[in-house]
């Protein structure tokens, strides 16, 4: 939100300067994020006189102008068309920074000629696009003056920012109000005298809504003018427009938003020769088209209020006009609208069609219900004003909703929750100054909110208009307990998890992605969100319209993004949740992380690796192994989602719980995506993972032996189908005390190995911890490796 100081000051009567009023506006929570004063910007700008104007004598288009400043005078060279013998310009010295052309300007010679400053246009200044020639100022203007006083720029330009709840803070009356209620200063009557019509309006108002969506637009009103004339708004409004980065266009739309901006109510004018029938309020037809202002066409739906004549729609409701009926240069016949509408429904409907404008930015914020009354008049004084014509009797249709709000405020509240002692008398004056209707009840406050705060709904909104007016900076200090500056935990086992997973993925040469929660419907059905998705009533954007069933959904799309633009061989992750229900429960944080191209990249010393489902597995069981999973316990399993591929996946599980699952994406994923394979991924569901019980000892990283470790080699014969992995897990429980470690090192079918068969040589790590093992003690324990396996899988030793 932008204005400029004098044009607060139409509202606020204060003596209080350009820096109290902005300190004050962030202690009341309207913070300042800039202070642009324009007549330091063009403080080197100053009024020169043309004393000669020649022409250059090697360019036509050139002239040579020896211009005085008021102190001394200089030779420029000018190329503009107007450049003449006894005009006053605008000048720029040497050294000088030319905002409009982003040039700080030096001397030189232009075709022979010395040049020393430049006089400007208004596009080199920034002001505006008009650049046919330069600046030609009144013949009054005093020699030598700044330029930026001279043309009434010396006006400073705030901008604060407005938070969702303060859509009364979206008109230069409403901070004022604010700045009124803090203390600074007091507040200036504005006019909204009702103003009288000489005719009956030929167009008339009406409402076409379903009995039970009338809050959709509850009231609208406006009124005819004829005889208008269209022509530039006066030199003060099109300033401040300016100002505040608008474009002048025309005294009927520059009315328009002068008042969106003066007094926080949108409002809109048709031409009304252009107007067929009466202009009506309903719900627009599916797939009915509008061109709109900004000279793009939308589809609307039928969850849309368009505003329709005859001719079908007119404009978007709460959200923007349309150009067939729009005022022009040759306008002179004009109808008012001024109306309210649902806020929801205005977000909603902004939202679908991708449209950002100042009448939605305030609707959907909501307006003052009083404004559609008021507006009229204000609309209506302002178009007599610059326009002339007359103006008919005013038409409406609906009835502005009454306001049954009422809030209890208890004074001890202030301190219980905003941490400082307020008097409740001051409490009450607080809630006054602020527009609301106060009476005692009890010992406490009961509170009428004003029409234009419709934010104000709980005793928690008092304590906090109470404690912003009072100030902030009353809230004393106190000292913190001592015990409070002890180290103690604060996050829990579960967050710890999170930020193990990332530390353990990057370690693994990933890169950490932060995507959308939201996926289209279609990248959904691929990981299993079929029917079953959770779907959006509202999304952000057509393609984002469900919640993701996994983040490995995300991945797979950023990876296809990234192939598109050259970077095929990547690794990502993210942590984050995945969406089964609509329910606190089926929100489940998953680490999910994505493997394409190749793992290891073309060198010298080596040939090429594409990533593989090993690589997948190992990432899967870095991040258990950080969230302390008793990995060495886990069951691998073939039963992974149909978004893997089936003979290349797996499930790690602790008994029947699902830990994980990994493998490569099946080719029918791929092919969808446009993904050039090969694709490994997996899933880690960190939720699922049990947390240590209380107490327990955690076991050290690292357990050092003085002991030598022996090492044994078998080899089993084992039916085709028996996994590794039942075999590992069953010589790794023949002897835990032993056995520090167990892998597979070959796998052989082929000759000497029956058909149906296949040989696994595992290797087994025995470490002592007391003693060195003598040939017995290590023999034991192979033969109870032996028979381990044996019972476990069927296999029998090779010979």
């Amino acid at each position: 939100m932008k204005f400029t100081l004098s044009w607060l000051k139409d509202h606020l009567e204060t003596g209080a300067s350009l820096k109290e009023i902005t300190d004050k506006l962030s202690m009341i929570g309207l913070e300042v994020e800039g202070v642009e004063d324009r007549a330091e910007t063009l403080k080197p700008f100053t009024v020169a006189y043309v004393k000669e104007a020649r022409p250059h004598p090697n360019a036509d288009r050139l002239r040579v102008c020896v211009v005085d400043t008021g102190t001394e005078e200089v030779q420029v060279v000018c190329g503009a068309p107007n450049a003449r013998t006894g005009m006053k310009g605008v000048f720029a010295p040497v050294g000088s920074y030319v905002p409009g052309i982003d040039l700080t300007l030096k001397a030189g010679k232009i075709r022979g000629e010395a040049s020393n400053g430049m006089l400007v246009s208004e596009r080199e200044m920034g002001l505006s696009d008009e650049h046919e020639g330069i600046i030609d100022l009144p013949e009054d203007a005093p020699l030598g003056a700044p330029f930026a006083e001279v043309a009434g720029l010396n006006d400073p330009v705030i901008e604060i920012a407005i938070t969702p709840n303060r859509g009364d803070c979206l008109g230069v009356r409403g901070v004022a109000r604010d700045l009124v209620a803090a203390g600074l200063g007091s507040l200036k009557p504005f006019d909204s005298t009702r103003q009288p019509g000489g005719f009956e309006s030929p167009i008339k108002w009406r409402r076409d809504l379903p009995a039970d969506r009338q809050e959709a637009c509850p009231f609208v009103a406006g009124r005819y003018f004829r005889g208008v004339k269209n022509g530039p708004s006066p030199k003060w409004m099109q300033d401040r427009l300016r100002a505040i980065g608008l474009r002048p266009i025309s005294a009927l739309v520059d009315i328009t938003n002068y008042v969106t901006y003066d007094l926080g109510r949108p409002l809109h004018v048709f031409d009304a020769d252009k107007v067929k029938g009466d202009v009506v309020m309903r719900f627009a037809q599916p797939g009915a088209e509008i061109l709109a202002l900004d000279g793009d066409t939308y589809t609307l739906d039928a969850e849309m209020v368009a505003i329709h004549d005859d001719n079908g729609p007119e404009g978007i409701g709460g959200v923007m006009g349309g150009e067939l009926s729009g005022c022009q240069a040759d306008t002179t016949n004009v109808f008012l609208e001024v109306a309210l509408f649902d806020p929801d429904m205005v977000a909603r409907t902004g939202r679908k069609l991708g449209i950002h404008s100042d009448a939605r930015f305030r609707f959907e914020r909501g307006l003052d219900p009083q404004s559609a009354v008021w507006g009229v008049d204000v609309a209506t004084r302002l178009i007599l004003e610059l326009c002339g014509g007359e103006a008919s009797e005013v038409v409406s249709a609906g009835e502005i909703p009454p306001e049954t709000r009422r809030v209890t405020l208890r004074p001890a509240r202030v301190a219980e929750l905003g941490g400082m002692e307020v008097a409740p008398a001051r409490q009450a004056e607080i809630l006054e100054r602020l527009g609301f209707e106060v009476a005692q009840e009890n010992g406490a406050i009961a509170a009428v909110p004003p029409s234009w705060r419709p934010d104000v709904e709980s005793e928690a909104c008092l304590v906090e208009e109470v404690m912003r007016i009072h100030g902030y900076d009353d809230i004393p200090e106190v000292e913190l307990p001592r015990d409070s500056y002890l180290p103690r935990a604060v996050l829990t086992a579960a967050q710890r998890r999170v930020s193990a997973a990332r530390t353990a993925l990057v370690w693994r040469g990933m890169l950490e992605g932060v995507t959308f929660s939201f996926v289209s419907s279609k990248e959904a059905a691929l990981f299993g969100g079929g029917a079953e998705a959770l779907r959006l009533a509202n999304p952000i954007s057509a393609d984002l319209d469900v919640m993701r069933p996994t983040p490995l959904a995300n991945l797979a799309t950023a990876a296809v993004r990234n192939a598109d633009r050259g970077y095929g061989d990547l690794a990502l992750f993210e942590v984050g949740p995945q969406y089964v229900d609509d329910t606190p429960e089926g929100q489940l944080t998953v680490a999910a992380g994505l493997r394409a191209g190749e793992f290891q990249p073309r060198h010298w010393a080596g040939g090429a690796r594409a990533a593989d489902v090993f690589d997948a597995k190992g990432d899967a069981e870095a991040v258990l192994g950080a969230c302390e999973a008793p990995v060495e316990n886990l069951q691998v399993t073939r039963d992974a989602p149909g978004w893997y591929h089936p003979g290349r996946s797996g499930v790690l599980r602790l008994g029947p719980k699902v830990l994980a699952q990994f493998g490569e994406l099946h080719p029918r994923v791929l092919k969808a995506l446009d993904l050039k394979g090969p694709a490994v991924a997996f899933e880690v569901f960190l939720d699922a993972i049990p947390l240590p019980r209380a107490g327990k000892q955690k076991r050290s990283l690292l357990e050092l032996s003085p002991f030598q470790p022996v090492s044994r080699d078998f080899a089993f014969l084992v039916d085709e189908e028996v996994p590794a992995e039942k075999v590992l897990r069953a010589a790794r429980g023949a002897d835990k005390a032993l056995i520090a470690g167990v892998s597979l090192f070959d796998v052989y079918q082929g000759k000497g190995v029956e058909p149906g068969k296949k040989s696994l040589a595992i290797a087994v790590t025995l470490q002592p911890r007391e003693a060195t093992l003598t040939d017995q003690e290590i023999e034991a324990v192979a033969e109870k490796v032996v028979a381990q396996v044996t019972k476990a899988t069927g296999g029998t030793l090779r010979g």
